[in-house]
C-alpha cells in the first residue's frame, strides 16, 4: 500500500486523505501542528496514524496543505527530507511566492505546484468531505520545471483520479486570475456581512428576514481568517487591482442610483448577466 502524508489536516487536506483512500489505496499519515486536529482526524478515519518530518523518505505522496504564508517554509523543509520517488505537492491558493522560493532546490524537479479549485466555507479535519473535487478544476503551475516525469505523471494520476480537470498555467497569470474569481469574492462576501453587521444590530431581524439571496452571497464570509487574511497579503497586489475595478464599479452604481438614471442601471445589470452564458 502507497504511503502519503498530509500536512495540513483541514477541509483540502482532509477531503484529499478521504479521496486517497477511497479511490487510490493510500495509506495516509498526518501531520498538523494543532494537536486537536490531529486527533480528530484520527478519530473521523481521515488519517490512520501521526508522523513526522523525520518520516517522509518512504512516501510516494506527500501534500503540504497548511495556510499560504507557511507553504514556502514547509516545503523546504519537505524537499530537504524526501526520498528519490517521493512526489511532493501543495495545494496553496497563491501559487507565484511559492514557485519562487522552491525554484533553486535540489529536488526542485519532485515538486509540483498545485491548486484544487474547491472548498467550503467551512475549515478543519470536521470540514473534509468525499467527492468535494468532483468535476473541478486542479490548477498545476510550472509543470516544466517537474523534470521527474514519472512523478508529474503521478500528480496528473491524482488530479484526474480526484475527478478533476486539470488545467496548467504560469504562477503569475493563476494568482492573476485567483484574485478575480475567487480572493474578490471572498473580500465582497467578508465586507457585506460587516456591513450588514454594523448596519443591522437586531440579530432576530437578520436571521429573519435574510432571503436565500443574501444567504449564498455572504455564505463566503463564514471563512476561517487564519486561512483568508494570509492569502491577501500573498496576493497582495493582484487583490488590490481587483478591489480598485470593484469599487470603480461600486461607485458608478451609487451614481447612477443617486441620480435616478433608471434606464443606466438596467443597462449596467444585463452587461452583468452576461456572465450566465459563462456560468451555466
Amino acid at each position: 500500500m502507497k504511503k502519503a502524508v498530509i500536512i495540513g489536516l483541514g477541509l483540502i487536506g482532509g477531503s484529499i486523505a478521504l479521496e486517497l483512500k477511497k479511490r487510490l489505496n493510500y495509506r495516509i499519515e498526518g501531520i498538523d501542528n494543532t494537536p486537536a486536529n490531529m486527533q480528530k482526524a484520527l478519530e473521523l478515519g481521515i488519517i490512520e496514524a501521526p508522523t513526522d518530518y523525520e518520516h517522509l523518505t518512504d512516501a510516494a505522496l506527500v501534500l503540504v496543505a497548511v495556510p499560504v504564508n507557511y507553504i514556502s517554509q514547509v516545503l523546504t523543509l519537505v524537499l530537504d527530507k524526501i526520498g528519490d520517488d517521493t512526489l511532493v505537492m501543495d495545494v496553496g491558493s497563491v501559487k507565484a511566492p511559492i514557485c519562487q522560493a522552491v525554484a533553486a532546490h535540489p529536488r526542485r524537479k519532485q515538486f509540483v505546484a498545485a491548486h484544487p479549485m474547491a472548498g467550503t466555507e467551512h475549515s478543519g479535519p470536521e470540514a473534509a468531505l468525499y467527492d468535494l473535487f468532483d468535476g473541478k478544476v486542479m490548477a498545476l503551475c510550472e509543470v516544466e520545471k517537474t523534470t521527474d516525469w514519472q512523478l508529474l505523471d503521478r500528480a496528473l494520476t491524482l488530479s484526474k483520479a480526484l475527478n478533476m480537470r486539470v488545467k496548467m498555467m504560469s504562477p503569475t497569470d493563476h494568482d492573476l486570475h485567483t484574485a478575480y474569481v475567487s480572493h474578490l469574492s471572498h473580500v465582497s462576501s467578508f465586507m457585506l456581512g460587516k456591513t450588514v453587521l454594523e448596519i443591522e444590530k437586531d440579530e432576530a431581524q437578520i436571521f429573519d428576514l435574510a432571503s436565500t439571496g443574501f444567504a449564498s452571497t455572504v455564505r463566503l464570509a463564514k471563512s476561517d481568517a487564519q486561512m483568508w487574511t494570509p492569502i491577501f497579503t500573498e496576493n497582495k497586489a493582484n487583490v488590490l487591482k481587483a478591489l480598485s475595478e470593484y469599487i470603480k464599479n461600486l461607485q458608478q452604481f451609487y451614481h447612477l442610483l443617486e441620480t435616478d438614471q433608471t434606464a443606466a442601471i438596467t443597462e449596467v445589470i444585463h452587461q452583468a448577466n452576461y456572465i450566465r452564458k459563462i456560468l451555466k
